[in-house]
């Protein structure tokens, strides 16, 4: 690889390039495992050509997550059909936002702790929040509504990406069943179940769980 410091010979470097290569960084190495030093080695510039665009590494990952995030509304925009329900915008929103996960585990970080605001942060928001207000909520429980959805969905990817390996699940399942059943009846009697959840068939079942509360409030605030 070419060395970083080349003088003034550099080529300039759009924006854009600059975070579609930062994004791939994270795809590869991790959010902890990029820096401003290693994005300039793979872009062949220098990190002052870096710093004319974002103040550091955590302005420019602000960057990476929106970018990445532009693939939720490319996998809702994909559904040629309006969804006809509250609930089918829902669910729609949701399967794009887990697809993202399932295709960038590494942003994950970049969701725990920070509050999405970039444009395509706001496009998802914005037709979330009109799916629901125009089928009836109020604005309050829009909100709501959507702030729970994306809740779940990113906790339940949290929760999938610390599952523990085949061998590990065996063996905390085993402990399970050896538990004292005077103490822990219904844990060891659930050992299997909760050790050996299809990933796809558990998120499924708890989107509907969700769903079904968000329904349950919307009729008893019409009430």
């Amino acid at each position: 690889m070419p060395p970083t410091d080349r003088g003034r010979g550099r080529p300039p470097r759009s924006f854009e390039n600059i975070v579609s290569v930062a994004a791939d960084l994270v795809d590869e190495f991790g959010v902890d495992g990029v820096n401003m030093r290693l994005l300039a080695e793979r872009l062949e510039t220098g990190t002052a050509t870096l710093y004319r665009h974002v103040t550091g590494k955590d302005e420019l990952m602000v960057y990476v997550l929106d970018s990445r995030m532009g693939e939720i509304v490319g996998a809702y925009d994909a559904e040629a059909a309006r969804p006809r329900t509250w609930r089918e915008a829902l669910e729609r929103i949701a399967f794009a936002y887990r697809g993202f996960l399932i295709a960038h585990p590494n942003v994950l970080p970049l969701l725990v702790g920070r509050l999405p605001v970039g444009p395509h942060a706001l496009t998802i928001r914005e037709r979330s929040l009109a799916a629901l207000t125009e089928r009836g909520f109020s604005q309050e429980l829009a909100a709501r509504a959507f702030t729970t959805l994306l809740q779940y969905v990113v906790g339940s990817a949290v929760t999938q990406a610390g599952s523990p390996a085949p061998d590990e699940a065996a063996a905390i399942r085993h402990y399970y069943r050896s538990l004292d059943v005077a103490v822990y009846p219904h844990v060891a009697a659930a050992a299997e179940a909760l050790t050996h959840t299809p990933r796809e068939a558990g998120f499924v079942e708890g989107l509907e769980i969700v769903l079904d509360g968000i329904d349950r409030t919307r009729r008893r605030s019409a009430r």
